[in-house]
């Protein structure tokens, strides 16, 4: 699990990736299901390996934040080849798990 500093460091992350499944968490320090996610967040790097797992600081990233549409934290964003899969807003560690699980084996099934 990585922290991504800026809209750079976030593009070559994408790129590192490669054909990996990405899971961006847009998450705030102050934001209380942002804390409950958290380890959930983590148990994914020890069930999915292959996942790349990001997560972007709202408030020191406005930018990214403004430009994946985040409206609400923490929101999950599944990328795949810099294309978006699915998103997802809210503490809901058993649909994180579930659309990791279903973009791992290749659905692309959009569940917003």
């Amino acid at each position: 699990m990585v922290s991504i500093t800026d809209k750079e460091d976030l593009q070559n992350k994408l790129e590192e990736a490669g054909d990996k499944l990405v899971v961006l968490d847009f998450y705030a320090l102050w934001c209380g299901p942002c804390k409950v996610m958290l380890p959930k967040f983590e148990e994914l790097s020890q069930d999915f390996p292959d996942v790349v797992l990001l997560k972007v600081d709202v408030d020191e990233n406005e930018e990214l934040a403004r430009e994946y549409n985040v409206a609400a934290m923490p929101t999950f964003v599944y990328i795949k080849k810099n294309v978006i899969l699915a998103t997802f807003s809210g503490a809901n560690p058993d649909r994180l798990k579930k659309l990791t699980q279903e973009h791992l084996l290749g659905l692309q099934r959009h569940l917003n």
